[in-house]
């Protein structure tokens, strides 16, 4: 099933499950129970949002070993933890803004997105996935500048407005350990590889992220980025305005989001 939450031309915004043409309105709170009514809604009329407002956004980084090898770091032997704020947070088609403090140095990254569908402390790899909604798209936008050379140290560069573009939907029937995941950055393929070449797999990374932190509904975890990114490149290949960076993840869907510079 793809979730959807969508606005209307009114302003209302509701949960949906996505069909060929139609949204088909949910009732209540996606999280307790989904009960699909018989209400359906025009894809043309109706906006997609963020699927979720998230309340937190737990990322994982160096997670797929061809990314590790580029970056000229080692395969890491645990999850490389990091927090992103949730005021990154922004929905299909919604710009990301190059910020005006860091605008000359600014990465993509294609990742595949865990939703937490019920509160997780201390879960086993086992029951891990009983605790996973779906999956969704992401774009773990980065400052490199910020992270890697100026501050040393990943919160500011990582944190920035628009920096973690989701959707376009949640995915509840995926294997999320067998996907096919690409980057098109304005037209050109960028990043190209599979799920299969995570370092550690969604059963891994929920249950250890849970003996981190109590995981809440909603909360999402961004499970890292394969190769291709643009500080990899030769010359780097940074985001600029005009740009638009489009997130494929087979079994999911399309996040495109254009890119501006901060006004």
């Amino acid at each position: 099933m793809k979730i959807a939450k969508i606005q209307t031309h009114d302003g209302k915004s509701s949960y949906a499950m996505v069909e060929e043409t139609d949204y088909c309105l949910i009732a209540g709170d996606i999280f307790d129970g989904i009960k699909v009514t018989k209400q359906r809604i025009p894809h043309s009329a109706a906006k997609l949002l963020a699927p979720v407002q998230p309340p937190q956004v737990v990322a994982v980084g160096l997670n797929y070993r061809a990314h590790a090898k580029e970056s000229n770091m080692p395969v890491p032997s645990a999850p490389v933890v990091f927090i992103k704020t949730c005021n990154t947070v922004v929905g299909p088609g919604d710009a990301i803004v190059l910020p005006s403090m860091a605008p000359s140095e600014v990465d993509y990254e294609a990742e595949l997105v865990i939703v937490i569908g019920k509160k997780a402390k201390n879960v086993s790899e086992t029951d891990a996935l009983s605790y996973v909604l779906g999956y969704t798209c992401g774009n773990d936008v980065s400052a490199r500048d910020c992270q890697l050379r100026l501050d040393k140290q990943w919160a500011r560069g990582k944190c920035f407005d628009t920096f973690a573009p989701i959707g376009p939907w949640i995915e509840t029937e995926l294997d999320g350990d067998a996907c096919d995941i690409r980057l098109v950055l304005s037209g050109q393929e960028v990043q190209h590889s599979n799920t299969s070449d995570m370092v550690f797999n969604c059963r891994q990374l929920v249950s250890y992220l849970s003996h981190c932190m109590t995981l809440y509904p909603g909360s999402i975890i961004m499970s890292g980025t394969p190769s291709g990114v643009g500080m990899g490149r030769k010359p780097p290949l940074w985001l600029k305005h005009g740009d638009t960076a489009t997130v494929c993840i087979a079994g999911i869907g399309s996040l495109t989001n254009p890119v501006v510079k901060e006004e």
